[in-house]
């Protein structure tokens, strides 16, 4: 490789943005507490991680507007303010993909803040692969939840089942959706820095 890989896929560094996705922050700040309060401890880690990984390009570059755009973070944080999770298949999917963009956005932190680089191709796998890992935590949390605290949780296997069948199914969508995003964005960053040599797989 001739020339760094543009790293700007998909970060933000305008006011108007930033101030939308700040609010978000704030938002997925509110839900953790009230999940703490609730003994939710899954949707509790879910958004104080979501909100944590969405402020640190900032906190690390001391710019308050070097955010990830706002729709990623809002994308996130719908499913975990509504608590959707375990209602039927399609809220299901609908949290899968919440999770999925929860994936992008630890991608965003470890490009934006550190020495690892990813490839788009690796970057989708990565959200693929986070996103059932991260179905498989939520349910071993639950579960813990639900026999410690006697939160509610689940009453049968293929209801588990149909949790995770969901999970995956948001996953490969959202990590074919997020490979076309990267192509155009890649493309565009590339002809921006005029960097021949580049490649954007």
């Amino acid at each position: 490789m001739s020339q760094r890989l543009p790293e700007e896929w998909f970060l933000k560094d305008t006011r108007i943005n930033a101030a939308i996705a700040w609010a978000l922050v704030g938002a997925l700040f509110a839900v953790a507490i009230t999940a703490f309060l609730e003994l939710l401890l899954a949707r509790m880690a879910l958004a104080a991680v979501a909100a944590f990984v969405a402020i640190t390009p900032a906190l690390v570059e001391r710019r308050w507007t070097r955010t990830v755009p706002w729709p990623l973070l809002l994308v996130c944080a719908i499913p975990l303010s509504t608590g959707a999770l375990g209602v039927n298949f399609l809220a299901d999917v609908v949290t899968g993909l919440s999770i999925a963009a929860l994936g992008m956005l630890v991608v965003v932190a470890f490009q934006s803040t550190g020495s690892v680089r990813m490839t788009p191709n690796f970057a989708v796998f990565f959200v693929v692969f986070a996103t059932m890992a991260t179905a498989g935590l939520w349910a071993i949390l639950a579960a813990g939840s639900a026999y410690y605290f006697d939160t509610a949780f689940i009453e049968t296997n293929e209801e588990l089942m149909m949790i995770f069948n969901a999970a995956a199914l948001a996953a490969f969508v959202a990590g074919g959706v997020f490979r076309l995003y990267f192509q155009r964005q890649l493309k565009a960053n590339l002809e921006r820095v005029g960097g021949e040599g580049v490649s954007a797989r």
